[in-house]
């Protein structure tokens, strides 16, 4: 499964890319990539685009995609099950909204993400045990292979 975790701060924009590497990166996620999600983050999305028509929309790719069966899904109960040791939540900086997201990183299959948030990138770079990988750009990362 090529996985990868997209934050809505990226997501939000796939309604009208304009950027050739976030074009190439929508065409993937539409054809061959595999979402990581949880329900926080279908709520985040569903809250950015939902009035959106466009079918480079996240949604339109979620759904596609469970069509598919190639949705990663992280139910709360995965969510739950993995815990923060203290010293390692400690060394979060990323918003507590966002511990969720780094729990999904970790325990997806590839462990890949894309973020604007550089708190949140950092967390995911660096959390200890983890060969997790966060950037700011999708050709920044091999997403497709």
């Amino acid at each position: 499964m090529k996985d990868i975790l997209v934050d809505n701060n990226i997501a939000k924009n796939f309604c009208n890319p304009l950027d050739e590497e976030y074009k190439k990166f929508i065409k993937w996620l539409f054809h061959e990539g595999s979402l990581v999600i949880t329900k926080q983050l279908i709520v985040e999305y569903q809250s950015s685009c939902a009035s959106s028509g466009s079918i480079t929309n996240v949604m339109a790719i979620i759904d596609k995609q469970q069509k598919e069966g190639r949705l990663n899904f992280l139910s709360s109960g995965d969510l739950r099950s993995f815990k923060f040791k203290p010293k390692d939540e400690r060394r979060l900086h990323s918003n507590k909204k966002d511990r969720s997201h780094i729990k999904a990183v970790l325990l997806s299959k590839r462990k890949f993400a894309v973020s604007r948030d550089r708190f949140f990138r950092a967390d995911v770079n660096s959390f200890p045990g983890y060969s997790a990988r966060a950037e700011a750009r999708p050709e920044d990362i091999p997403y497709s292979v």
